[in-house]
């Protein structure tokens, strides 16, 4: 069996994406990820009601990528749960949006939680396993505003986690009153797409620190989730005029990482499975990025 795990997999593209895993393939297990254990029962029981035979490859795990206690429980679990196996791969698509305002909230799910999953779950996964972050286009489009400096940081394919976290805690600095995002060439300190910038940053180091893992983070695309939804609220137009897809479009380039033939390590992809600049904005109808 190729078991994976799915953080905040009880509704939006985290349950799309246990749905598509299972359906890929019937060798294919899911750890449906989820912070409340009774909202992921749930979530399982929508799934194993629409098809029962899957009834057998779900199994909830509890886990609040924002708590260590939660992610050392998890772990626990899957060790047990595993024996001797090991996991195919890890999706961390847990996240927070911007209904969060605190920038500390922000960074605790969006950069620290997929760093605290990514250390902690490491061990148990397979030589040649996979490592999926779902980030988002907020990161690179973030990083463009940013000054020259930051944006060779944010890129550097050398980069430290101590280097992140440095960054991180200046913006918690600003954020609280003392500097500002501009002279710190943080651009306008936007939350979101500073936590995705650097959870992107994250994999880099994660994937040079473990090269007998495929590392490589994505963006599922602009979808209508809750996590979206208060924006969608806020702009008095309806999803289909924003040009937002359902949450079933924003499993392509998840699914890609986890089961695609992947030449290169350490990698941001775009909504449409395809290579994308960690430093600006790339369109699903662009050609893919070569680059570094």
């Amino acid at each position: 069996m190729r078991r994976i795990v799915v953080t905040g997999a009880n509704k939006g593209i985290g349950l799309a994406l246990v749905s598509a895993i299972l359906e890929y393939a019937d060798d294919t297990y899911a750890y449906l990820g989820s912070r409340d254990a009774d909202r992921g029962a749930a979530a399982r029981a929508s799934l194993v009601a629409m098809r029962p035979a899957w009834a057998s490859r779900i199994e909830v795990l509890p886990l609040d990528v924002a708590d260590d206690r939660s992610v050392a429980d998890a772990r626990a679990a899957l060790e047990a749960a595993l024996g001797q196996d090991r996991l195919y791969g890890v999706v961390n698509n847990a996240g927070v949006g911007i209904a969060v305002q605190e920038l500390a909230s922000m960074l605790a799910v969006n950069t620290h939680g997929v760093r605290r999953v990514c250390e902690a779950f490491a061990p148990l996964v397979a030589d040649g396993g996979r490592f999926v972050n779902v980030t988002s286009a907020s990161g690179p489009m973030f990083v463009a505003k940013c000054s020259d400096e930051r944006k060779r940081l944010f890129t550097n394919p050398d980069v430290q986690w101590s280097q992140i976290e440095a960054v991180m805690e200046e913006a918690l600095r600003i954020a609280s009153g003392h500097g500002t995002y501009a002279v710190a060439g943080l651009a306008d300190g936007e939350s979101y797409g500073l936590s995705k910038a650097c959870a992107n940053a994250f994999t880099l180091a994660f994937a040079r620190a473990h090269p007998r893992l495929h590392v490589n983070a994505c963006t599922p695309g602009f979808i209508e989730t809750d996590l979206t939804r208060p924006y969608l609220e806020s702009s008095n137009r309806t999803a289909e005029e924003l040009g937002m897809k359902p949450p079933a479009a924003g499993t392509r380039a998840p699914m890609h990482l986890l089961f695609g033939t992947l030449e290169v390590n350490g990698r941001y992809y775009g909504s449409d499975a395809r290579r994308s600049p960690l430093d600006r904005y790339r369109s699903p109808s662009d050609p893919e990025y070569l680059g570094p």
